[in-house]
């Protein structure tokens, strides 16, 4: 397995729970297939410098997991269907 992040912009309108629910749904994309999540970090609201989807603003939220490399496609085809999830980026981590 190898070391990854994962930054995720989600929508700023989102409620509390709903926010809560869509990291918890995310963590889970993450843990299928073997993926160990290794911490969770909620930035909160920030102003974007340029607006995605007619947004201003986004709720920032970063993941470090333990992943297989042949289920990157599919956590990535997962991200890309969910309308909460603005923008992502998910790298391998060096060491």
């Amino acid at each position: 397995m190898r070391s990854y992040e994962l930054g995720v912009i989600l929508h700023s309108a989102l409620e509390e729970a709903d926010l809560t629910q869509a990291v918890e749904k995310i963590s889970g994309h993450l843990k299928t297939g073997g993926g160990a999540v290794t911490s969770v970090n909620v930035w909160g609201k920030r102003t974007m410098t340029y607006p995605i989807r007619k947004q201003r603003e986004g709720t920032y939220v970063f993941w470090q997991a333990q992943l297989e490399p042949r289920a990157i496609r599919e956590i990535e085809r997962n991200l890309k269907l969910d309308e909460k999830v603005l923008r992502y980026l998910l790298v391998q981590m060096e060491g």
